[in-house]
C-alpha cells in the first residue's frame, strides 16, 4: 500500500522536476510508464540512474505501540545501580526470579503445592507477601489455603491474637485456615462461649496446640464443655493441650472446672479470677485427678510473653491488623463533624477497640489460682521479677516446698506393708 500510495503521489504531482523512468511489472513484464502519453509501453529498460520518488517525499515505519503497563513490566526485568562515578548501570534479572514474580502475581491459580520443595515455596510466599496478595478479600484466602494445606507449620506455629477482636472478625476464615499450630493466645478479645472460632479449636486442624490462652473471653461452664467435648467423648481435639489459661472469666464456676480434668495431659493451668466457690475443694480435685499442685507465686508460663506469632506468615497477619487500623480511621468528611460534636460537648458513638481489662474484684477475691506438675521440668519456675525483687516470696516457695516433701514422705511411711499385711492380703 505505500509503494502504490508513493506511485500515486509521484504520478499525480505537480512538482516538474524530472524522476526519470518508471518500470512496473506486470504478468512476469516489465513496462516502463510514460508521463506524457499516459500509457505503458513495452520497451527494454535502461541503465540510468533513476529515483522513484522526489526529494520531499518520506516514509514513516509505524509499529504497534505497547500499553504503559507492558512498558513498566520490562523494566521490572531489569536491576538499575548506580556506578562509583555516578553513572547509571542496569543488569538484567535472573529467570528464577521473572519466573517467581510472575507466578506470585497470579499465586491464587495454584492448584496445589503438595510435595513441593519447601525452600523454594518460602520464597514464593515471601514474594506474593510482599505484593500484599493474601490481604485481598477472596483470592487471598484460596492462595493461603494452598500453602496451609501443603507446610502447615511452617507456615504459621505459634498465632499471638492478644487484644485483636477486629481482626479476628475480619480475617476469621483465614486464621481458621492455619493448621498444626502449637501455641494460640487468644486473650483479652470477649469472644463468649458461642465464637465460631472457638468451636474451631475442637477441630482436627487444631489438634497440635499445646499452649491455650483464653484469659478475659467471657467464657462459661457452657462454652468449656462445648470445647472439651470432643476429648471426654472421642479422646480427639485439644488432647495434646500442656498450657491452659482461663484467667479472668468470673463466669466459670466449679462445674466448668469439672470439664477439665479430661486433660490429662495438663502441665500448667490458671483459673485466677473465675467464679469459683469452693477453692479448696477445687485444688484437691485438681491434685488428686490430674496431678496440678497449687503454685504460691506467679508463674512465669501465664506472663503472656512466650506466644508470639511465628512462622512465614508473621508479616501476613501484621499486613491484616495494619489494614483494621487503616478502616478504623476516620474519614475527612466526618473530621468536621466530630468537631461539631466537641464543640458542643457531645459524645460520638464510635465501636472502640476491645482492650484487655482485668477482672480485679474477682482476682483479689480468689487470689492467685495457677497450678502447675512437679514433675515437669521449665513449667513452675516464678516470674524472674518477681522472685528478684521479694525475699518473701521466695522463703514462701522454700516453704511450699518443704510441706510438700514432708506429705510426700508421710505418704511413704503410710504406704509401707508388713510382712504380715502382705501375708493377709495374698490370703484374698
Amino acid at each position: 500500500q505505500s509503494w502504490s500510495r508513493g506511485m500515486s503521489y509521484c504520478l499525480h504531482s505537480e512538482s516538474h522536476l524530472d524522476t526519470g523512468p518508471i518500470y512496473v511489472r506486470e504478468n512476469g513484464k516489465l513496462h516502463v510508464v510514460n508521463r506524457g502519453a499516459g500509457g505503458v509501453q513495452n520497451v527494454t529498460p535502461k541503465a540510468r540512474p533513476f529515483s522513484l520518488f522526489s526529494r520531499t517525499f518520506s516514509v514513516e515505519l509505524c509499529m504497534n505501540r505497547e500499553d504503559d503497563r507492558a512498558r513498566r513490566q520490562r523494566t521490572d526485568h531489569f536491576i538499575f545501580t548506580y556506578t562509583k562515578e555516578g553513572n547509571l548501570r542496569y543488569s538484567a534479572k535472573s529467570l528464577f526470579s521473572l519466573v517467581l514474580g510472575y507466578i506470585s502475581d497470579n499465586v491464587d491459580h495454584i492448584d496445589s503445592l503438595i510435595g513441593f520443595p519447601e525452600q523454594i515455596a518460602e520464597k514464593l510466599f515471601s514474594a506474593a507477601e510482599a505484593r500484599q496478595k493474601f490481604t485481598e478479600p477472596v483470592t487471598g484466602l484460596r492462595a493461603l489455603q494452598k500453602f496451609t494445606e501443603a507446610y502447615g507449620s511452617l507456615v504459621l506455629c505459634s498465632l499471638c491474637l492478644r487484644n485483636r477482636y477486629l481482626v479476628i472478625s475480619e480475617k476469621l476464615e483465614e486464621i481458621k485456615s492455619f493448621r498444626e499450630l502449637t501455641c494460640l493466645d487468644l486473650s483479652c478479645c470477649k469472644l463468649g462461649d458461642e465464637h465460631e472460632l472457638l468451636e474451631h479449636l475442637t477441630k482436627e486442624a487444631l489438634s497440635s496446640v499445646k499452649r491455650l490462652l483464653l484469659k478475659d473471653n467471657s467464657l462459661s461452664d457452657a462454652g468449656l464443655r462445648r470445647m472439651t467435648a470432643p476429648v471426654r467423648v472421642l479422646k480427639k481435639g485439644l488432647e495434646n493441650l500442656l498450657v491452659l489459661d482461663l484467667s479472668c472469666n468470673p463466669k466459670i464456676t466449679d462445674v466448668g472446672i469439672g470439664y477439665l480434668l479430661s486433660f490429662k495431659k495438663l502441665n500448667c493451668l490458671d483459673i485466677s479470677g473465675t467464679g469459683l466457690k469452693d477453692v479448696d475443694a477445687v485444688i484437691k480435685r485438681l491434685q488428686m485427678q490430674i496431678g496440678l499442685v497449687h503454685s504460691k507465686v506467679p508463674l512465669k508460663e501465664f506472663d503472656h510473653s512466650n506466644c508470639k506469632t511465628e512462622g512465614w506468615a508473621e508479616q501476613t497477619v501484621l499486613q491484616w491488623e495494619q489494614a483494621v487500623m487503616e478502616a478504623m480511621k476516620p474519614q475527612d468528611n466526618l473530621r468536621s463533624r466530630v468537631a461539631a460534636l466537641r464543640f458542643y460537648g457531645k459524645t460520638r458513638r464510635i465501636e472502640e477497640v476491645v482492650k484487655c481489662t482485668l477482672v480485679e474484684p474477682e482476682t483479689r477475691a480468689s487470689g492467685n489460682l495457677q497450678f502447675y506438675k512437679e514433675n515437669v521440668e521449665n513449667c513452675h519456675l516464678p516470674l524472674k521479677k518477681e522472685v528478684a525483687g521479694s525475699h518473701e516470696l521466695k522463703n514462701n516457695r522454700k516453704r511450699a516446698l518443704a510441706e510438700q516433701e514432708r506429705e510426700r514422705t508421710s505418704k511413704q511411711k503410710h504406704l509401707c506393708l508388713t510382712v504380715e499385711d502382705w501375708d493377709l492380703l495374698n490370703t484374698y
